[in-house]
């Protein structure tokens, strides 16, 4: 399939401007792209390009006039799957004891801890950004004190969380999405890093799914959406939580915090840990009580393998 992708190359981009682009496609409702990168053009000069892959050039121009990007350079590409070429160019990520890499760096992977291999295929996360990154960090430091008997992942996209959970716990974890094809690549994802017994993913359209309820209360619950879903789901989360559990919560920016955290204060729970990496804010709540700690960027064990974060 020809494919064609966005070059914001006029004006050129500062880091910080190609990074909030970026951020824009992805999280954009009306825009469906594939992958979205962003490289350095100059750098004497600091110029960046922010380069996003759409399926169609109908797509990419639908794009275009969305976020009103007049300047972007559509061009259509050679017969190549672009998405797995953007991917093989991302470094391995580690956070805390995980080790996230994609097939291209299967050789560099740790001895001792947790390696995960994740090609994003179809589906959304690679371990990369930073809501991904903030709740394994949550989950590194919930299983450095207990091991969680029951866990769940509510939108898990590719699998990471809910795999990670399972390789470290060694605990059944239901994994849950409302696109089918993020199951689909889940269950690809959790039989390549050995997961499949302990690892259940299923496509549903909420909480009041039975297998949902049927698992409940889970010790440990990830939900790494977005803010305004996070809010309306804070009774139906807080209900299946078990006592003594944590949320983990992201997909929610710094200045989102106080909204979520006020949610879930209403309904009982008290915030025990936030994680902060660039405008990316990850959440950890409990069931108890417990003294609130505040974690900033500066002091989180997460990099990007040979690159500065």
């Amino acid at each position: 399939m020809t494919t064609a992708r966005v070059i914001l190359t006029v004006p050129a981009l500062g880091l910080a401007m190609a990074q909030d682009l970026a951020d824009r496609f992805d999280n954009d409702f009306r825009i469906d792209p594939l992958a979205v990168t962003i490289n350095e053009t100059d750098e004497r000069q600091g110029l960046w390009e922010t380069v996003v892959y759409f399926a169609s050039d109908a797509d990419a121009e639908e794009a275009q006039q969305l976020l009103h990007l007049p300047s972007a350079i559509i061009s259509a590409l050679p017969d190549t799957d672009w998405v797995k070429h953007s991917l093989e160019g991302l470094a391995p990520v580690v956070a805390g004891r995980f080790f996230l890499h994609g097939s291209h760096d299967r050789e560099r992977r740790r001895q001792g801890g947790a390696s995960l291999e994740i090609d994003a295929g179809t589906a959304f996360g690679t371990g990369h950004h930073g809501t991904t990154a903030g709740c394994l960090l949550a989950l590194d430091a919930i299983l450095k004190r207990r091991r969680p008997q029951r866990i769940l992942d509510l939108g898990c996209g590719t699998g990471v969380l809910a795999i990670a959970a399972a390789l470290a716990a060694k605990r059944k974890t239901l994994a849950t999405d409302i696109d089918p094809e993020a199951v689909r690549v889940t269950k690809l994802n959790a039989a390549l890093n050995g997961v499949t017994p302990l690892l259940n993913a299923v496509a549903a359209p909420g909480l009041k799914d039975t297998r949902i309820a049927h698992g409940a209360p889970y010790d440990v619950i990830f939900a790494n959406i977005l803010a305004r879903p996070l809010i309306s789901l804070a009774q139906g989360l807080t209900s299946i939580l078990a006592p003594g559990g944590d949320l983990i919560l992201s997909g929610l920016t710094r200045d989102q915090v106080r909204w979520v955290v006020a949610a879930y204060r209403n309904r009982g729970l008290v915030l025990a840990h936030t994680l902060l990496l660039g405008n990316w804010a990850t959440l950890v709540l409990s069931s108890k009580r417990k003294r609130p700690k505040h974690i900033g960027a500066g002091r989180l064990v997460f990099r990007a393998v040979g690159v500065g974060w």
